[in-house]
This record gives C-alpha cells, sequence and structure tokens, in this order.
C-alpha cells in the first residue's frame, strides 16, 4: 500500500512539472517551467460551479519583496557540522515548498528541519483542537514529538459556536484531544482580545486576536489541510486569519467586516478578509513565523465539524514553507493534480477558495509562485 500510494504520489508531481504549476527541484536537476494553475479534468467536467476566469502567469508572478519576505529569508542557517541535507528556502528570490510524502511523527520532524530554522524567544504553535465528536484534526500521536522538540506552547482560540465556544468547554475538549498533555497549553482569548490595524485593507481596517497573542515571539503555524464549508479549503492562511482571531474577530471577518456575531456575510469579502488579518499578524511578527501543513485526512470539511464528511481521496503529504502563501498554493496544485480529487475540488470552487490566494498575493502576504522540493529518499 505504502508503495503505490508512493507510485501515485510521484505521478501527481510529474503532472506538476508537466502542466507547469510549480518549479521542482531534485538533487540533481532545477527545471523551470511556467506557473499556471492545475486542473483536475474530470472534475472540471463534472462541476457546475468551475471558476468562469483562470488565473494567468502574470498574475502569479507577484513580487515578493516586502520586510516579511526578508526577515523569513535571514532565518536559514544551515550547519555544515549537521549530516542532514542542506536546503535554501528561497531561490532566485522564489519560496521553497518543502515535499515529504511520509505522514509520520518522524517525517514531520524531518520537514520542519528541512526549514532550517531556529525559532527563539517564546513560541507558539497554533494548532485546531477539533471538534466532538470525530472531527480530523491533526492527532497528538503524530503531532507530540514535533512539539515537544520545539518546546513551546500550544495555542489556540475559541469558535463562534459548539463545543469550544467557551474557555471550560474548550479546555475540555483540548483535554480529551490530548493537547494538555504534549506542552503548555494558551487559549489567547480566554481574558478578551486586542486588535491589529490592517494597513493593506480593502475589506478590514484591523483584526482582533486572542488578548495572549502579544506574548509569542514566534508562531509555528501547524496546519491540517483539508475543505471548509465556508473558505473552500484550510491551510496555513485560514489558520493564521480565523485561528488567531478572538471569537467575535472571526465574526468579523466572515461578514467582510460588517459584524461581530455570527458566520454570515459577504462571500468573496470573507476571502479577501483572512488575507488581510494574515497580512497584519505577518507584518506585526516581523515574518517570524513558519509554516507546516498536512494533507491528511482530505475530507471536503473542515475540522470545527464534529462528524465531517468521509474523505474519498487518499492522504498526499506533508508541506512546509516560510511563505503562507506559495504553502497553500502548492496544496491547492496537489489535490487539482490528484486522480481522486474532484469532490474537494468541487468544494474549494464552490466558495470561489482561490480568492484568497488572489487578494494574499496582490497585497503581498506572499508568492503564488514557488519551486517544490521533495525531501522523500
Amino acid at each position: 500500500m505504502k508503495r503505490k500510494i508512493n507510485e501515485i504520489l510521484s505521478l501527481i508531481l510529474i503532472i506538476l512539472m508537466i502542466s507547469g504549476c510549480a518549479y521542482y527541484e531534485t538533487e540533481d536537476t532545477i527545471s523551470k517551467t511556467p506557473v499556471g494553475t492545475s486542473r483536475n479534468p474530470a472534475a472540471d467536467e463534472n462541476n457546475d460551479n468551475t471558476l468562469s476566469e483562470v488565473e494567468s502567469d502574470q498574475d502569479r508572478d507577484i513580487d515578493f519583496d516586502n520586510d516579511s519576505n526578508n526577515s523569513a529569508e535571514n532565518q536559514t542557517k544551515p550547519d555544515p557540522s549537521n549530516n542532514e541535507p542542506q536546503y535554501t528556502n528561497f531561490i532566485d528570490g522564489i519560496p521553497v515548498v518543502f515535499f515529504t510524502s511520509e505522514i509520520t511523527p518522524e517525517s514531520l520532524i524531518t520537514i520542519y528541519r528541512a526549514l532550517g530554522v531556529e525559532p527563539t524567544g517564546n513560541i507558539a504553535i497554533k494548532v485546531h483542537t477539533g471538534e466532538p465528536p470525530n472531527s480530523n484534526y491533526l492527532r497528538p500521536v503524530l503531532i507530540g514529538d514535533l512539539i515537544r522538540l520545539i518546546d513551546g506552547t500550544i495555542v489556540e482560540t475559541n469558535a463562534v459556536a459548539g463545543l469550544r465556544a467557551s474557555n471550560a468547554m474548550h479546555m475540555q475538549v483540548a483535554k480529551d484531544h490530548g493537547f494538555l498533555d504534549l506542552a503548555p497549553f494558551d487559549l489567547l482569548d480566554a481574558d478578551g482580545e486586542v486588535s491589529l490595524p490592517i494597513n493593506v485593507g480593502e475589506v478590514l481596517t484591523e483584526v482582533y486576536l486572542g488578548a495572549n497573542f502579544f506574548d509569542y515571539d514566534y508562531y509555528v503555524v501547524l496546519s491540517h489541510f483539508k475543505g471548509h464549508g465556508s473558505a473552500g479549503y484550510g491551510g496555513a492562511i485560514k489558520n493564521l486569519a480565523i485561528g488567531l482571531a478572538s471569537a467575535p474577530g472571526k465574526s468579523l471577518i466572515h461578514s467582510g467586516g460588517v459584524r461581530r456575531r455570527g458566520y454570515t456575510g459577504d462571500q468573496d469579502m470573507f476571502l479577501k478578509g483572512m488575507a488581510e488579518a494574515s497580512y497584519s499578524i505577518i507584518e506585526y511578527l516581523d515574518g517570524n513565523l513558519l509554516y507546516i501543513n498536512v494533507m491528511n485526512r482530505l475530507s471536503v470539511d473542515c475540522d470545527c465539524i464534529g462528524n465531517p464528511t468521509e474523505p474519498d481521496m487518499h492522504d498526499i503529504g506533508i508541506l512546509a514553507s516560510l511563505d503562507p502563501v506559495a504553502l497553500d498554493q502548492a496544496c491547492i496544485d496537489l489535490v487539482y493534480a490528484a486522480p481522486d480529487g474532484a469532490s474537494l475540488v468541487r468544494r474549494i470552487e464552490a466558495r470561489n477558495g482561490i480568492l484568497t490566494l488572489e487578494h494574499a498575493a496582490a497585497i503581498g502576504l506572499g508568492s503564488r509562485e514557488y519551486i517544490l522540493v521533495s525531501i522523500d529518499d
């Protein structure tokens, strides 16, 4: 089974290279191809909600010359005495996205080390605690070794509704799901919220975060990539914007800046608001973040759903980058290239989910152009 999955993943990477949705680096060569959008033909033929326009190569080639990028690029610290392979996070100014098809505690640590960064100060590890009783959140058995290695604090915020909507209930869920056994746990908005201004906002002028947000110097954003009922998909950007927001702050983003209760609002304004909120967070932290997306249990539903739709596609792997836009784009491209990704593609397109990436790139949050580097043997 493992060999068959690796063969499928190798085929996916070949498709990505041929279709031009990424640069792909091996140990021997680096081959460049134009960046474009990978589509699943089977999904397109059967999807009434297919986007009417496909972004051009020029739209995807966004200048990633901002303070956040410069700070992140300077975080790479190769150690010549280390016998592990040494990687770089940018090639000719283009962000690298690391990939492994192995989804194990060991491979999670390996891909984290491939980033070559050493978080310092008070370190926060942003996870999703998962809605009971049966959501697809990242299990402690998978992420526990990495969390202990980083030696930081697990952070989360309250949900707008459900069993994680109050301090006591959310802490009970965190305990039941095993997170309190891994590391110190901080419910960031247990004592209220703080605001950050958004200087690039088309939709929002500020974002409301958990009051303890400022207690941390570095954020490790550890995300389960999957579908999402509102956003189309959830990855690094959503884990930043919605994941660090207070409950009223979540509602403000969902409503496109209109209200601080509920989930309703203009869909496109919600998607753009997530990108803008993430920009504000990254700007404040001066690039002191890294991002890891785990592509397993790829349901069309998010981890805030207690009984999500059972996945109908195979697990893909783990990806990591210092650029959240490049990381989420790479995950999207792998879904589109997957032979069994039609259901998730339909969910993404039905919610216009790509707009988050488009707006994120347009405001300088990151780059949709990337180099995919496999760290598998």
